[in-house]
């Protein structure tokens, strides 16, 4: 099966069969991971730019080792150390660029949309790597991959996403992917952190913690975003840790063999106790761990797939 998208940016444009693609190439992708030598020449000869307009460790060091390990030519640009600083627009930035001829856009920025309006304007693929509150397509994949790999599967899943969900681009990524490949996603939190109408999106939703991750087979747990939030959401931490946080108590509610699983970073004591966080069912560095791999299959396939082997 041949990859159709010239862009990813987001799991809304995905079909069932795309995403299964993606997997699969990234389970393939996984075995170059655990080499003492972890390079192949799959896409020599091909510039990838990482413009991150947003502070980030795990999604920004993920795609530059995967651009790299597929010896891919990999550049990265922050906004702080561009000429963004000196007031240069988003679309003269990435003009100058495209100008170097690069195959491949990296992005992350803090506007919803920012990607999308890029691909319209250049001619290099764009990958998002989290335009604001909007999607985060490689972190529902690599989610996706994990549950997957613990698993066996994901159709039938129940999933839990629990936390500030209004402003978290990674539940709205994996609802968007999930329901298409066939889970249950419940999604809960405070009410001032719930959007109006998102159950329209295929979400059972709750604004108690306990029903949410009743009997679920998997527990995604969400920072609070204080950094996207207008006004305060919530009276305090403490008592946002004592109703949505996840603890040994509560855990037992979901199944026995459910797994925990968190984007990053995590504020201990808040969203997830230390206890979960370093319990025997969090798969959280299996998480991080699959970006790579998962990071690796999207700049592949966005670069041609079989045609960048040649």
């Amino acid at each position: 099966m041949s990859f159709r998208h010239k862009h990813i940016l987001g799991t809304e444009q995905l079909s069932r069969e795309d995403i299964e693609l993606i997997l699969d190439t990234a389970d393939s992708f996984k075995e170059i991971n655990s080499r003492e030598i972890k390079k192949v020449p799959t896409l020599r000869g091909k510039t990838i730019i990482n413009l991150f307009y947003e502070a980030s460790t795990r999604t920004r060091t993920s795609f530059e080792i995967a651009g790299k390990r597929l010896s891919a030519d990999t550049i990265n640009i922050s906004a702080s150390a561009s000429s963004v600083v000196k007031g240069e627009t988003l679309e003269d930035t990435a003009k100058n660029l495209q100008a170097m001829a690069p195959d491949i856009i990296v992005m992350r920025h803090s506007a919803s949309g920012a990607p999308h309006y890029l691909a319209k304007r250049l001619d290099c693929s764009v990958i998002n790597a989290g335009d604001g509150a909007h999607e985060h397509p490689s972190q529902a994949l690599l989610d996706m991959l994990t549950m997957r790999q613990v698993k066996g599967r994901i159709e039938g899943l129940k999933v839990a996403i629990i936390g500030d969900i209004a402003h978290s681009r990674v539940a709205r990524s994996n609802l968007y992917a999930l329901t298409r490949m066939g889970a249950t996603v419940r999604l809960a939190g405070p009410g001032t952190m719930i959007p109006p109408g998102i159950e329209r999106l295929g979400a059972e939703v709750h604004t108690d913690i306990n029903e949410a991750i009743r009997d679920a087979d998997v527990i995604i747990m969400l920072r609070i975003q204080l950094e996207r939030q207008g006004k305060t959401l919530l009276p305090t931490l403490r008592e946002y840790a004592r109703f949505y946080g996840l603890n040994p108590q509560n855990l037992k509610l979901a199944k026995d063999d459910a797994i925990v699983m968190h984007p990053g970073p995590m504020n201990r004591g808040v969203e997830i106790s230390s206890f979960v966080a370093d319990g025997p069912q969090n798969v959280i560095l299996d998480q991080v761990e699959n970006g790579v791999a998962v990071r690796m299959a999207l700049l592949y396939l966005v670069a041609g797939g079989e045609q960048a082997e040649k």
